[in-house]
């Protein structure tokens, strides 16, 4: 689906640190938490899970304090194991298939990161003639950005 593929992309650096260089360290942090997030949300709110179609967790927004959103739980110790179980499942799947694209694309991973460790960073462009050697969209000078802008404007 759609979410396991974000869930896959998102993992994508935790693994990649993994493959390349046989450590994990602080940088996949966010993306982990974002991962771990949409995962608990397929299970406990979209029904996507062996648990069936059933929301766990009543939401409230309190207002007073901001329109914080709080949740309730409204299940059991044992339904928030089977929760946890369920949330590492997709988890373990995205991981093996982040992995398993990764060890395929394994060249492509390897100019990615030899160019990361001797520039820090990569612009879009260059990431992209990196993946797709040839292929890369060139980026426009700033004078024809200008021009097209006008354009559209004037034809609108």
């Amino acid at each position: 689906t759609e979410f396991l593929a974000e869930i896959t992309t998102l993992l994508g650096g935790y693994c990649a640190e993994k493959l390349k260089f046989n450590e994990i360290t602080t940088g996949a942090a966010n993306d982990l938490g974002k991962a771990s997030e949409l995962a608990r949300k397929l299970v406990k709110e979209y029904g996507m899970s062996a648990l069936g179609p059933v929301s766990f967790g009543e939401k409230q927004e309190l207002v007073f304090l901001g329109k914080e959103i709080s949740e309730q739980r409204n299940y059991s110790e044992e339904i928030a194991a089977k929760i946890d179980k369920e949330v590492s499942k997709f988890i373990e799947y995205a991981e093996k298939e982040a992995g398993r694209i990764l060890q395929k694309e394994k060249r492509t991973l390897d100019k990615i990161a030899k160019t990361l460790i001797e520039k820090e960073t990569i612009e879009k462009e260059e990431f992209e003639e990196l993946i797709h050697p040839g292929k890369a969209e060139k980026p426009k000078s700033l004078s024809k950005v200008k021009k097209s802008v006008r354009v559209k404007i004037k034809r609108v």
